[in-house]
């Protein structure tokens, strides 16, 4: 259903043009918008018989009445003042757009259903095919998912700052999915790479942290070139964001190409992920056993390569500091950090128990 907004838009598009008065009133007789303001929300009484009639517009005490007709149902009826000739006009094309509108929102409406029922697997394989024809929408070309969560509940700002952003209807799709998530399906060249893709997304993130005022996550699945293929990129883009989250915080966008082992271990059992913190660490059974100073030192080695003399420098320590807390997480772990098998363990132990944490905290 068009809001109010969209029919207040329009009708004062109408008198701009025209300079008659229009109001559209709803099929239970409240008026849903008026460019006069006096008339807003009040109820007008007997619409029944005109509704019920097979007359497509009438005349009473100076107003001309036009049904909007969808589907042979009168779902709105156009007020205008005025009984001459110009005001039938005017009342009829005023309808007449607005039936277009009725139209457009509901191709749209049953396009967002088919995106959604896609992404989601609810469709068999020939009804895809099937309603992506009668529906426009080409089945071989290439496409991407974008997955956009936003912090706060979503409403239709997101959304349609989204869809103001990729206004190619017939090619890009826009979607909410819940109240905070945002799914772009989006049509790309055969020449974009990597970094065509990615710069999309920083370009949703920007936008709506400017715009919308709220800090998001984007999430990026894999390119697809058959529509039935989509829900396999959403897929991969749930996960980019969930894995993201867990291993990368600090970052907004999260591409699903990019996971590398936290893709791995966020497949893994707890129970085997606590067996091997305990084997690797001799019976250590968390990383919270280790204060925040050693933690912070060991990630600003691993940011640094491995490289001692610029660790130090960065954590503005003498270099001698810096080899005695590595010494002394070697008397406790049994791991020498400076020697690439012991980093790589450790490194490895961190983040399983980094999921470890977003496990238990997810199931209690």
């Amino acid at each position: 259903m068009i809001t109010n907004q969209i029919l207040q838009s329009t009708i004062d598009g109408m008198k701009n043009i025209t300079r008659r008065d229009i109001s559209v009133i709803e099929r239970e007789g409240k008026v849903a918008a008026s460019t006069e303001m006096e008339l807003l929300n009040i109820q007008v009484d007997g619409l029944d018989y005109f509704l019920a009639s097979q007359a497509e517009s009438q005349f009473v005490r100076g107003y001309q009445y036009f049904k909007v007709i969808e589907n042979g149902v009168a779902e709105y009826v156009v007020m205008i003042k005025g009984e001459d000739e110009e005001a039938y006009r005017i009342g009829k094309i005023t309808a007449f757009q607005i039936q277009q509108l009725l139209i457009a929102y509901k191709e749209r409406f049953d396009r967002d259903n088919f995106i959604k029922n896609l992404l989601l697997d609810n469709l068999l394989l020939v009804d895809i095919y099937s309603r992506a024809k009668k529906l426009h929408i080409e089945n071989s070309v290439r496409r991407i998912v974008y997955l956009i969560e936003s912090e706060q509940n979503n409403d239709l700002n997101i959304v349609d700052i989204v869809r103001n952003m990729f206004p190619t209807k017939l090619k890009d799709f826009v979607t909410a999915v819940d109240e905070k998530n945002v799914i772009l399906v989006r049509e790309i060249k055969e020449k974009d790479d990597k970094d065509d893709i990615e710069k999309t997304a920083h370009m949703i993130c920007d936008t709506l942290n400017t715009e919308a005022m709220s800090n998001v996550y984007v999430a990026i699945g894999t390119p697809v070139t058959d529509l039935k293929n989509v829900s396999s990129s959403y897929k991969e883009a749930k996960m980019a964001l969930e894995v993201g989250k867990i291993f990368e915080s600090d970052k907004s966008i999260m591409n699903y190409v990019q996971l590398g082992i936290g893709r791995l271990i966020y497949q893994l059992p707890v129970q085997l992920c606590k067996m091997f913190i305990s084997e690797v660490l001799h019976g250590i059974t968390s990383m919270d056993q280790f204060d925040d100073e050693t933690l912070s030192t060991v990630n600003k080695f691993f940011e640094n390569n491995l490289n001692v003399s610029e660790t130090s420098r960065q954590l503005y320590i003498h270099r001698n500091t810096l080899v005695y807390r590595l010494d002394k997480l070697q008397k406790l772990t049994g791991l020498d950090l400076r020697t690439f098998d012991d980093a790589i363990t450790f490194k490895i132990t961190l983040m399983v128990s980094k999921y470890m944490k977003f496990k238990e905290h997810f199931l209690y």
